[in-house]
Order: structure tokens, then sequence, then C-alpha cells
């Protein structure tokens, strides 16, 4: 076990690596920082002063070296629109995404297991095909189509729910709901698979020859063993839900690192959407690793191989 996890977290860390180098250098190719500092209006002059100030007319390679060292250290710069420490706001907003992305993923294994386990133990009846056609519309259907949908039935249509801001617990309810059914889909047809695989086997025949009640065969046996797939890929999902968070707290206004994205690009706030990338894809990765470890642990074919 400990090789498999050094091998991994090896892996983990190139792929950070990576991901670090492409997005510093797609975003300084992209726009000129000197320019974005400048703003709308600037000379040439003042342009080219700003260039040499910063240290923009060197190499990128070199300007990659000091803010990698900056970023290992907890630097990751002063945004150019706000002129703070961009650490400081990604503490102030990441509350806020991590509370839409928990709250997402609990909804999501609420609605999905339950349907999953119907799904499995009804194949081919119309719960079943109701249940794959609600994933098939969960895996097609955009979420800030979605978002707006529930804006407008919920929101504007019944004034049941806010539709934007983050003051009580109710601004978090529809962005939930709209990013969980990102998730549904997955996890729903996941415990599906296993439920089938899992009812199919010869100790689940055993559990009822010896006379176990049906909800003991079902709940005991079956379900616990058919959700350890579902429960390993749940790091993976909390990772794409923080980084689909961009989508749904722009579409709800809401002030977390997403909607902070979101502002740094209309304003081409190189460091903040930098430092966003990074730390979105660096939780993204050390959650993949987690879940390496957790699914190795529960089979150990898996170091083996």
């Amino acid at each position: 076990m400990p090789a498999y996890a050094a091998k991994r977290f090896a892996v983990a860390l190139l792929v950070l690596f990576v991901v670090s180098v492409l997005t510093f250098t797609f975003t300084n190719v992209a726009v000129d920082p000197a320019i974005a500092i400048a703003g709308e209006g600037a000379t040439d002059a003042q342009i080219e002063r700003l260039r040499r100030e910063y240290g923009f007319d060197r190499p990128l390679y070199v300007q990659y070296g000091e803010w990698l060292s900056g970023t290992l250290a907890g630097d990751f710069g002063t945004s150019i629109r706000q002129r703070r420490p961009v650490l400081t706001m990604l503490a102030e907003k990441f509350p806020v995404t991590a509370t839409v992305g928990g709250l997402a993923l609990i909804l999501a294994f609420v609605v999905a297991v339950p349907l999953g386990m119907v799904a499995a133990l009804r194949p081919n009846s119309w719960i079943d095909r109701f249940a794959l056609g609600f994933a098939v519309v969960g895996m097609a259907m955009p979420t800030f189509w979605f978002g707006l949908v529930l804006i407008i039935v919920f929101g504007v249509t019944l004034h049941w729910l806010p539709v934007s801001g983050t003051g009580t617990a109710a601004h978090f309810v529809m962005p939930s709901i709209a990013l969980s059914y990102y998730s549904i889909p997955i996890i729903m047809r996941l415990t599906r698979a296993g439920m089938i695989d899992v009812m199919a086997s010869d100790y689940i025949r055993t559990a009822r020859a010896k006379g176990l009640l049906p909800r003991t065969v079902l709940f005991k046996h079956a379900l616990r063993n058919a959700v350890i797939p579902v429960v390993a890929v749940a790091a993976v999902q909390f990772g794409h839900l923080l980084a689909g968070s961009v989508v749904v707290e722009s579409v709800f206004a809401l002030h977390g690192i997403g909607y902070m994205a979101w502002e740094a690009l209309h304003a081409a706030d190189l460091p903040v959407i930098q430092a966003v990338v990074v730390v979105l894809a660096g939780f993204y990765i050390l959650l993949v690793f987690l879940s390496d470890l957790l699914n190795a642990f529960l089979d150990p074919r898996i170091r083996i191989a």
C-alpha cells in the first residue's frame, strides 16, 4: 500500500505541475499583463514602463519560475482589479463554494441512491426506464439552463426562493439543486449496476435461503456491497462540483470562487484567474488521489495492477 500511495502521489504532483504550466502560459499569451494593469486609455510608453517594472519583458519561463515559487509559498500575487492579495480573496470566497458543492453532493446521494436501488430491483420496468431516462436528461441538460428554469419557476413565478445572493440558507437551495443534477445520473447508474450485480450473487441467494427478512438482505447484505464504488467515486464527484460551481455561481450571483473567477475573466485579472484554476485543479487532483487510495484499500487487486 505505501508503494502504491507514493506512486499515485507522484502522478498527482506531475499532473498539478502540468496544469500550472499550461495555466500560466495560456493566460499570459492570451492577455498582455501590462495592458491589463494599465487599463484602457494607457499610452504605449506607460504600458512599456509597466512591462519593465513588473518584469513582463523577461522570458516567460523566468516569469513562471517566480510565479511558481510564490505560489508554493502561498503568495498568489495581487488582484489587478481589487488591489488585494489573491490568497485573502480565495479564503473569503471558498466557504461559499464548498457549501454549495457539499450540499449538492448530499442531495445527489439522497436522490440517486434510492432511485438506483429501486431501478435495480425492478429491471426493465417503468421505474427502471424512468430512472434511466432521468439520468440521460441529467447528463444532457446544461447546468446554466436548468438554473435559469429554477429561477423562473421558484423565484420569479412562485416567489418561494431568492434568486441571488448568499444572505440566508434559502439562497443555497436552488444553486445546490442545479449543481446536484450534474452528479445524480452518475451516482444513480453506478448504484443500479452495483445492485444488479450484487443481487445476482451467490451470497444473496444464500441469505434468502436462510430465511432472512427481505429488508435485511437488501440493506445489510446487498446495498452495503453495492455502494462501495459509489462511495469511492464521491470524492471525484465533489471535485467536479467544485469546478462546476463557476457556472452555477454566475447564474445565481453567489459570491464564491466561481463568481470571482467569472468577474476576473471579464476584467482580465490574470493573478485571480491563475489562482482559481490552480486551486480548483489542486483540490480535484487531491480528491482523485484520495479516491484512488480508497479504491485500493477496498479492493487490494488494484494495488497489484
